[in-house]
């Protein structure tokens, strides 16, 4: 279950609050003319649900609000979220008042609000009273590394601004923006259902191994290609002794393996200390990487342990299963009036003797249900721990080669250094030396004296080739193809309903181009591509309508509502009437747009809210029960109140 809205609220100096209420799972609409805040409303959920940026517009707003707020809802649960414009030169606020209420609790006053929620945190918030799973991991583009889905993904499919909703370039809100198509793309089987949790990490680890496999034929490749180093040992040797890392040693050839062991010494040793006219930054790097390694150890070992939990979990879960399937065998007995068993099961004999053991069988099983409870739900937390720490792993290892790439260009040509009178620096700079040859040159020569890299990389192969099995090729592809299918069934009938165009052919919703296409005897026809602002309107509509309807029957976790700002714009000329009333067939057009609307709300019992700000004010069904307020000069009334206006405003 997801949450819809149940008002929104804004706070002004003084703290006078004005408050436009909804119905949930119902059609809502604020009717009025232009320049009356009615586009604001959209602009404030948005900022209210941990948009990084300030959206809200308009002179009146920004000049005489401090705060906007909304409440959601979700069963009996209530969630008053606040954010304050930003003062001073401040983007955006960067901090939130997310308070828990009791069911139709009225909004808070501003003296209560306390602003201590960061965004990064409110988002998490929010996603979580949204039920989105924040454990899934997600490929992302732009971004690298994979995401987890969030709130502010949901809302690709619950805003239409006046910009977006008859769009024929646009399909989902914010689809504009730079680099948003590709985040759509990927967010869109896992709100449709064809991503489950366990399935996206399945993808994640198949990812890492990959990742690691390159890494490994990338070894071994240069492994190959390199030729022995004896005589770069050996003069690191010298060089390490010169500069009072090690010992002299003794005249001769000197094993591989010795000179390895011994260069491992000379990095660890501390030079003696001595007065330096600034840091050395070849100093520094040293110290970078040994803190980084540090890390790198620490770090695998948490991997480890968290690995080891989340298989402990796995574990008990399968054996507490296989009890529980046992003792459910209770329901075969007879619980009489005082909460005893007192007859055999088999036979239907009087057993008197076994109350005893069954009350025992169900404080088992309340138990083991209990502990399976909280197993379980450990499970996707300990899952998202251990892909955290390996992105943070990924992350240590590409540091490591950053620091590998500074060290080789401030150590190459420093041969002079041991001319250096300053002991401790020229040691510093022969550590760095050897520390590059120890990360690069002896990997690779242990690498061809050893199988052990050979045997990684078959075991990689193996693990890959199992996950790639356990996934199954193109399951999820197959998946999301059927839901689409199931989409644009639904996106044609209501096409059909409104006598769109092309309604007559196969309609389709298109997740990788973002848009509907009609398929005609002609060829794929793009919703751009089609004619006439009351298509696009049309199908914009036909579209979100479907797929909230996908949404609320399997469950997703994207919000029960949709906000459309000003569908009736495709209806109305340049000279559009004050009073917002349209006639002939125009007017039959858009009051059948809103019967479709309607229809959805109504099959989805309760489950549906749409807010719509409007122009047009008609007097027939549905659209007239629906208006929850008028907001027009001839009556005053505005979102933001006039008493609230203290200057004279240009844009009001």
């Amino acid at each position: 279950m997801t949450f819809q809205i149940r008002a929104i609220s804004i706070y002004n100096d003084d703290g006078q609050i004005r408050t436009v209420p909804f119905a949930t799972g119902k059609l809502n609409i604020i009717t009025g003319d232009s320049r009356r805040g009615k586009s604001a409303l959209l602009n404030i959920v948005d900022y209210c649900l941990a948009s990084t940026d300030y959206v809200i517009k308009g002179a009146a707003l920004r000049n005489f609000v401090r705060v906007f707020a909304i409440t959601l809802v979700k069963g009996e649960q209530q969630l008053f979220v606040a954010r304050p414009a930003p003062t001073g030169k401040a983007a955006t606020a960067s901090t939130l008042c997310i308070t828990p209420q009791a069911r139709g609790a009225a909004p808070l006053q501003r003296a209560e609000m306390t602003f201590s929620t960061p965004l990064d945190v409110a988002k998490d918030q929010l996603s979580a009273f949204a039920d989105i799973d924040r454990s899934v991991r997600i490929p992302a583009v732009r971004a690298g590394t994979p995401i987890p889905p969030s709130i502010r993904h949901a809302l690709f499919f619950c805003l239409q601004k006046q910009n977006e909703v008859a769009n024929p370039d646009l399909l989902f809100h914010s689809q504009g923006e730079e680099f948003r198509p590709a985040t759509i793309r990927a967010m869109i089987p896992y709100f449709l259902g064809a991503m489950n949790p366990e399935q996206a990490l399945r993808e994640h680890r198949l990812r890492q191994l990959r990742r690691e496999l390159a890494q490994v034929e990338a070894d071994l490749a240069a492994a190959r290609s390199l030729s022995p180093a004896s005589g770069q040992a050996q003069a690191l040797l010298t060089e390490a002794a010169e500069a009072g890392l090690l010992n002299p040693l003794p005249q001769g050839e000197v094993t591989a393996e010795a000179a390895l062991e011994h260069l491992r010494q000379a990095v660890t040793t501390t030079p003696a200390p001595a007065p330096q006219d600034g840091d050395d930054p070849v100093t520094f790097l040293v110290d970078q990487r040994r803190e980084l390694r540090a890390q790198h150890s620490r770090l695998r070992a948490r991997i480890t342990n968290l690995k080891r939990a989340a298989q402990d979990n796995r574990d008990f879960l399968g054996e507490a299963t296989e009890q529980h399937a046992r003792l459910a065998t209770l329901g075969l007995l007879t619980i009489n009036s005082d909460g005893h068993t007192s007859h055999c099961p088999v036979c239907d004999s009087p057993t008197p003797q076994s109350g005893q053991l069954a009350d025992t069988i169900i404080r088992d099983l309340a138990r083991l249900d209990a502990d399976m409870t909280v197993v379980g739900n450990d499970t996707p937390e300990i899952n998202n721990l251990i892909a955290t720490a390996e992105e943070h792993l990924h992350e240590l290892r590409a540091a490591l080669a950053r620091n590998q790439e500074q060290l080789d260009t401030l150590t190459a040509g420093q041969r002079a250094a041991r001319d250096d009178p300053d002991t401790t620096r020229r040691a510093a700079v022969v550590q760095g030396r050897i520390s590059l040859f120890l990360e690069t040159a002896a990997r690779h020569l242990y690498l061809n004296t050893s199988q052990a890299t050979e045997d990684l990389r078959a075991d990689l192969v193996t693990r890959i080739a199992d996950l790639e099995e356990e996934i199954g090729a193109g399951t999820r592809d197959d998946r999301l193809a059927s839901y689409v299918s199931l989409i644009s069934t639904k996106i044609k009938d209501k096409a059909v309903a409104l006598d769109l165009e092309h309604s007559e052919s196969p309609i389709r919703l298109d997740p990788r181009g973002l848009t509907v296409v009609a398929d005609t005897t002609r060829g794929p026809v793009r919703l751009s591509d089609m004619g006439g602002g009351e298509n696009w309107l049309g199908y914009h509509v036909t579209t979100l309508l479907s797929l909230h309807e996908w949404f609320s029957e399997q469950g997703s976790p994207v919000p029960r509502f949709l906000i459309l700002d000003q569908p009736s714009q495709v209806y109305f000329p340049e000279d559009e009437p004050e009073d917002g009333t349209l006639a002939g067939s125009d007017r039959i057009a858009l009051l059948n747009l809103y019967k479709a609307i309607q229809r959805t709300i109504d099959a989805l019992d309760g489950d549906f809210q749409v807010i719509v700000m409007e122009h047009a004010d008609l007097t027939d069904e549905p659209f007239h029960s629906s208006v929850q307020d008028r907001w027009r000069r001839n009556n005053g009334k505005a979102l933001v109140p006039d008493d609230w206006i203290t200057d004279e405003l240009d844009d009001q």
